[in-house]
């Protein structure tokens, strides 16, 4: 969420670039933590497994975590990154 706000929504930003690096980032992410956990970043890539298995006992870390660090990503974009004074925070 940060590098989409960052590289997208940025007023500073330069926004032909934006689909290289949220798709990099992507690229990054399905490497390293599907390499390492075998985590997907997609629920729906979550719950479809789990419903034709039947077991949805582990489904709740995906759904939940896919929406707190989206949620953390952008309110640490908002008031870290993008706030350097109070003007940029009236949004």
């Amino acid at each position: 969420m940060i590098v989409i706000c960052g590289s997208a929504i940025h007023a500073k930003a330069i926004k032909s670039f934006a689909g290289l690096t949220i798709g990099l980032t992507i690229a990054f992410e399905a490497l390293f933590g599907g390499a390492i956990s075998g985590a997907s970043m997609n629920p729906a890539r979550s719950f479809a497994p789990a419903f034709v298995s039947g077991h949805f006992e582990s489904l709740w870390i995906y759904i939940m975590a896919t929406i707190l660090g989206a949620t953390s990503g952008s309110i640490v974009y908002k008031y870290i990154i993008k706030c350097k004074n109070s003007d940029e925070c009236l949004i």
